[in-house]
């Protein structure tokens, strides 16, 4: 028998290996996250279970971005030890099994991987009763080459400069979309809706809630199996925030709720549920729900690193017209019931985060959420006025004139406010915190130093 963290009952191995080789799995597929929301990982044939729950699957330490692992000595080796809760079929994959690892370093947990840093946030409202059960919305392109080798939607019919909700689109990729849903709904997800977005080639999933370590899990096996299925099909499954300049880019909305357990039995309590039904109303969303809102917009300049990590992801957040009318994207520090113009959409029961994008580490943004919540609640920050307007349609003055502050405009800036910040360095802790920055000042110094085309088009004969 195998100790399982949390108090629950030991693990019987030798079960759980019968199990999955009754079901023809002879191969685990061993995944962690690195620093920059990559999945990555090997294959270790089913008869090494035991050890891979023990004492870990083996790994090169420095071979993993932003682990600042050496290259010698015990540190040197990296082992992801498998969560067996995850272990479930790769349906793209028959024989193969998933099962999600933590990193360990030095016989230690390595304090420094993803999912261990939600794990210490998760900690933290377990200490107080709590538990955080969100709800990813992850939005992506399906792109191929076009015969110049110019990026393009991989359906080249999807042209509408208002494609949102287009079922002709949907059809047209259903093989893929449909083959995508399977391969979550075997591993255990329930795919809530599919739908065609804002921007030709553009599309969404709605998973069901779960406990937010779960999620980020979840949205990795989307990753996981988007490109490998949109491979087969001849696509690029694209997690770029904003790949066409005149289109909307791509969010990574998050749903959330603080939830409390009873301890009698009962069903547990939703914290942030107010005294209304209508998210409209002033009290639909409880005190404590306020003061994590307000937790969440005081440090979102810093947050906005984690939410918002490449060069690119700031093209998704300035207020641009595109063919579809909108970006759909927040660039201001603002909340609204049921405004989707705002940075915080809130709903309820729940609020709806919509400054992350389809780049972002589904850990490390759990992990900032749940501290600038925190620090919100433990301080009691007052929530500021709710912004019912349409804020895509307010100019820099007026929103200014509201109270209303501004999002980093590129990523050297949220780089700087993620840098000062102490609430950030505890939550990711020293190593991540330090090994996030070098990573994302050494893109913004490639991007400052790239000659773009633009700029060989406008002076090339000047």
């Amino acid at each position: 028998m195998t100790p399982v963290p949390g108090g629950e009952p030991p693990l019987d191995v030798d079960a759980l290996q019968a199990r999955l080789a009754a079901a023809g799995i002879h191969t685990l597929c061993v995944q962690f996250t690195d620093l920059d929301g990559q999945p990555k990982g090997k294959w270790v044939p089913l008869h090494q279970l035991a050890a891979v729950l023990a004492e870990g699957a083996g790994f090169a330490g420095p071979s993993i971005r932003g682990t600042g692992l050496p290259r010698q000595g015990e540190r040197s080796e990296y082992l992801g030890r498998g969560d067996p809760a995850t272990v479930h079929p790769l349906d793209w994959l028959p024989g193969v099994a998933r099962i999600v690892a933590d990193g360990h370093v030095g016989g230690r947990p390595f304090e420094a991987c993803p999912r261990r840093i939600l794990r210490r946030a998760v900690d933290r409202l377990a200490a107080r009763g709590w538990r955080l059960r969100t709800g990813i919305e992850p939005e992506f392109f399906l792109l191929r080459r076009d015969a110049a080798g110019r990026w393009a939607p991989a359906d080249a019919e999807d042209r509408l400069d208002k494609p949102s909700y287009d079922l002709r689109s949907l059809a047209r990729q259903g093989g893929f979309l449909q083959a995508l849903r399977r391969a979550l709904e075997a591993a255990g997800l329930t795919v809530l809706q599919i739908d065609h977005e804002d921007a030709p080639g553009q599309y969404e999933l709605n998973l069901r809630h779960d406990e937010v370590l779960r999620s980020a899990d979840h949205l990795m096996l989307v990753r996981l199996a988007g490109r490998a299925l949109a491979e087969a099909h001849g696509a690029v499954f694209s997690c770029m925030p904003k790949p066409f300049a005149d289109q909307p880019g791509s969010g990574l909305h998050v749903h959330a709720s603080l939830w409390q357990d009873t301890g009698d039995g009962g069903p547990a309590r939703n914290l942030f549920a107010g005294e209304s039904s209508d998210p409209m109303h002033p009290q639909a969303l409880s005190p404590l729900a306020q003061h994590f809102v307000a937790g969440l917009l005081a440090h979102s300049p810093a947050l906005c690193a984690l939410a918002a990590p490449t060069v690119n992801s700031y093209r998704r957040l300035a207020v641009r017209r595109t063919r579809s009318g909108t970006s759909w994207a927040p660039a201001s520090i603002s909340h609204g019931p049921n405004n989707r113009t705002a940075q915080v959409r809130t709903l309820a029961d729940r609020i709806e985060w919509r400054l992350p994008d389809a780049a972002a580490n589904p850990y490390l943004l759990s992990a900032g959420l749940i501290a600038a919540g925190l620090d919100g609640i433990d301080r009691a920050l007052p929530l500021p006025p709710a912004c019912r307007d349409d804020l895509f349609e307010l100019d820099a003055p007026a929103r200014a004139a509201l109270g209303i502050g501004a999002l980093p405009a590129s990523l050297a800036e949220a780089l700087d406010t993620f840098e000062a910040s102490a609430l950030l360095r505890e939550a990711l802790g020293p190593e991540a915190h330090r090994e996030f920055l070098a990573l994302g000042r050494a893109q913004w110094d490639e991007y400052a130093g790239h000659v773009s085309d633009w700029e060989w088009a406008r002076w090339a004969d000047a």
